[in-house]
């Protein structure tokens, strides 16, 4: 028997949905570059229902419990008193998605001597201690690409929103006004503005490819260079750093990976290299970004506005000041958990977890570590030794 640690986020304020806004969600079938999306041998829910909080519990428990094993569910993660630090004593799988992270570091992974698989439910693996994962045998994989639109779909949602002052609008009517002028006085055309991204991966090029009809000049940096025939398709300027591009940018969003050589990399020095009134979007991983930093940035209009979904810690204290700070777009890490990523990154978990009961090889595209070493995406994302958790 395998006990399976499951921790989400909690369930609504108003508890969980009895009804959904709409009957049912698109089926998709595979993404762009041909990967085919989860195909587990079954599920226990619907596509479109809530399935990332407690009472969700991304649909296992009907599978895991028939297969003879135990399964917990929580959202309480923190302290050592926490149902989750107990839990993980004896646990054998964890789960866990970005939005509500189960933080396994390495004294966390010592202290589970039972722990073979960490799942990730949805992408981004950083949570996990990598190099501890390897140290220790552990298996790390991740639902590669099933929330990827959906993430490009918020930052295409997050750009416009800065660029065209639409939140402090939408609070001019809120609050029973009609000023005009107030809201306009921030509010300018994408149209014609230089946009880049810092790294050109699955979500980057999905953003890269939904802002090209918006008629603005594309650049990207990464460390590995596109084909030229993508870059000829969307009309792409290479840059070799992220210092460099960040000068030709009007807008820039990062979706690189956080470890070490990205930890902070948007401090002080990186953002005086900006242009002032520039916009900073950020759906990656929050430390990335100097959290203060980015705070003076906003105060002093070398930042024009700064969006993301991404805090640390997880989820972020009542004080934290991008919360409070001028001219943010910022949402809890939502991004990547719509009703329809859900139904993705549950069917993924559940053929993650099926492959590994049942002995038989995980997709390639979902390992990160397996056999004590970076694998599959792991291996093109990350480098050796320089894996440890946020």
């Amino acid at each position: 028997m395998a006990n399976v640690l499951c921790v989400l986020y909690d369930d609504p304020v108003d508890g969980y949905p009895p009804a959904y806004a709409r009957d049912a969600v698109p089926v998709i079938a595979g993404y762009l570059d041909g990967q085919t999306t989860p195909s587990p041998s079954g599920v226990d829910f619907r596509p479109g229902e809530l399935l990332g909080s407690v009472s969700g519990e991304l649909g296992l428990r009907p599978f895991v419990e028939a297969a003879g094993h135990k399964l917990v569910v929580t959202s309480d993660k923190e302290g050592p008193d926490s149902i989750f630090e107990r839990a993980l004593v004896e646990a054998d799988i964890v789960i866990s998605p970005p939005f509500w992270p189960a933080y396994l570091t390495a004294e966390r992974i010592a202290k589970a001597p039972r722990l073979k698989l960490a799942i990730t439910a949805g992408i981004g693996s950083d949570h996990v201690d990598l190099d501890a994962a390897i140290a220790y045998g552990v298996t790390v994989a991740e639902v590669t690409f099933s929330n990827s639109i959906s993430v490009a779909e918020h930052v295409v949602m997050m750009i416009l929103g800065l660029v065209r002052n639409y939140i402090p609008s939408y609070q001019v009517v809120v609050n029973g006004g009609w000023n005009i002028a107030d809201c306009v006085a921030r509010s300018y055309d994408l149209e014609g503005m230089h946009v880049g991204t810092v790294a050109a991966g699955r979500i980057g090029q999905a953003v890269l490819r939904r802002l090209k009809p918006f008629d603005v000049v594309l650049h990207y940096t990464d460390r590995r260079r596109l084909p030229k025939k993508v870059e000829r398709e969307l009309g792409l300027t290479f840059h070799a750093t992220a210092a460099e591009m960040v000068e030709a940018c009007d807008v820039v969003s990062i979706h690189a990976p956080l470890h070490p050589e990205t930890e902070h990399l948007f401090d002080d020095e990186m953002l005086g290299r900006m242009k002032r009134g520039s916009y900073l979007i950020n759906t990656a991983r929050a430390k990335i970004c100097d959290r203060d930093a980015v705070v003076r940035a906003l105060e002093t209009g070398r930042l024009a506005g700064y969006a993301g979904d991404v805090w640390f810690p997880q989820p972020a204290p009542a004080d934290h000041p991008w919360r409070t700070m001028p001219h943010h777009g910022m949402t809890p890490h939502i991004s990547g958990t719509s009703l329809s990523a859900q139904a993705r990154y549950a069917a993924g978990t559940r053929e993650i977890l099926e492959c590994f009961l049942e002995g038989r090889p995980i997709r390639d595209e979902y390992l990160i570590v397996e056999g004590g070493r970076l694998a599959g995406t792991g291996a093109r994302s990350y480098s050796a030794g320089a894996t440890r958790a946020a």
